[in-house]
């Protein structure tokens, strides 16, 4: 298997999926803990079927980067979602799905009616579930990843205390200077870059997972923010590691494979809360 699994790994792809799913993992685990101490969790789920739909009108228009397109369209999505989910006649929730699966009937009526691709149902399967597009990444879209990704974690450093503070009471917050709205809207931008990050790795509906499990995960075993972000981070990045690893070997999907793991890794974490009387008790 070492064998099997260093000849693989001589390969520029193998070694670019593995960069990428690391960096991936790294920034959606820090943006999860926050998404789910604010009852928000869906919104990567949501953003993903935006994105899709946007990929698909890249797709029609025949753009050679269809991130040009995708990215400001999921960034304006998640800013109108905050807006939205702050009216007291269309809840946060009801906001989600309403944008989502809008976004993913419109993206998949525009694929069949324009699409002159001879394997529309395969290239559908790709976009939904990441099952091959992480390994067919070059070396432009890597360093795009690395760039984007190193921003996200620099804005989540320097923010954190502000970030910290809005969570557990944005209304304190606001009452002591802090411009409450103004850290929502830069959350929500920050997941929506995530997203369109990590559809080539899981697949537009698989993202959530990459978001909320390894945060879940952590909750079960620690209670401070600090040391749940942490233990967050690290569970996503050896999980999507893990997972890479494993379905290059087994040849199975990468993104049902990483949210797989995952899976396993909660199920250990909430073992072990259980068992000592941690977070998960």
């Amino acid at each position: 298997m070492f064998e099997k699994l260093a000849l693989y790994l001589q390969y520029p792809f193998v070694r670019y999926a593995l960069i990428v799913g690391v960096l991936i993992a790294l920034c959606s685990s820090l943006l999860g803990v926050t998404l789910v101490l604010k009852h928000f969790s869906f919104i990567g789920d949501g953003l993903s079927h935006v994105a899709f739909g946007a990929m698909a009108i890249a797709a029609v228009l025949n753009l050679t980067n269809d991130m040009l397109l995708i990215l400001p369209i999921t960034v304006i999505s998640a800013v109108l979602l905050l807006r939205t989910g702050q009216n007291t006649r269309i809840k946060g929730d009801a906001a989600i799905a309403m944008i989502s699966v809008a976004a993913l009937a419109f993206g998949y009526l525009i694929m069949n009616i324009f699409s002159t691709s001879s394997n529309l149902s395969g290239d559908v399967c790709s976009t939904l579930f990441g099952s091959t597009s992480i390994l067919t990444l070059d070396q432009k879209e890597v360093w795009l990843c690395a760039v984007l990704s190193v921003l996200v974690v620099i804005i989540f450093i320097l923010s954190y205390n502000k970030i910290f503070a809005v969570i557990f009471d944005e209304d304190f917050s606001t009452a002591t200077g802090t411009k409450a709205n103004a850290y929502n809207l830069l959350i929500a931008i920050v997941i929506a870059v995530i997203i369109v990050l990590a559809m080539n790795l899981v697949g537009s509906l698989l993202i959530s997972a990459l978001v909320i499990f390894p945060a879940l995960s952590a909750m079960r075993l620690f209670k401070s923010f600090r040391s749940v972000t942490i233990c967050s981070a690290v569970l996503s990045v050896i999980c999507a590691f893990s997972g890479i690893i494993i379905s290059i070997l087994a040849g199975t999907p990468v993104g049902s494979t990483i949210v797989a793991v995952d899976v396993a890794a909660f199920a250990i974490c909430y073992a072990a809360g259980r068992i000592t009387g941690g977070a998960g008790k």
